[in-house]
């Protein structure tokens, strides 16, 4: 599961004119996966959710009952300051409106 998941942001990397978005259906499909695998099969996924007032995340996992597990604020893989973005005005909006907010470069998080 995770090496398919990590061939296919090298293979989106490697094209040379990859947007941060780009790389999007790469993360969902690996969390899908886990879902499933761990045997939540109802989890729904949003990519870009509409706005809200304090912004919007990236992603936005459901538990297939309507209940918000959490979300999900990508940069690009190229990004490899997480702390500082951890601390921006964004981060610290989307933390105190989104709970379980997960900071990501598509290889590492900050919870």
């Amino acid at each position: 599961m995770l090496q398919r998941y990590l061939q296919q942001i090298f293979e989106v990397a490697q094209q040379g004119d990859a947007r941060e978005e780009s790389y999007y259906s790469g993360l969902e499909g690996l969390l899908r996966e886990y879902a499933t695998s761990s045997g939540k099969k109802s989890v729904h996924i949003t990519v870009l959710p509409k706005k809200t007032e304090a912004g919007n995340p990236d992603f936005r996992i459901w538990d297939g009952k309507q209940h918000i597990i959490g979300y999900i604020e990508a940069k690009k893989p190229t990004e490899e300051n997480l702390h500082h973005i951890e601390n921006s005005e964004q981060l610290k909006r989307y933390r105190h409106t989104f709970p379980n907010l997960i900071l990501t470069n598509f290889f590492e998080g900050q919870p």
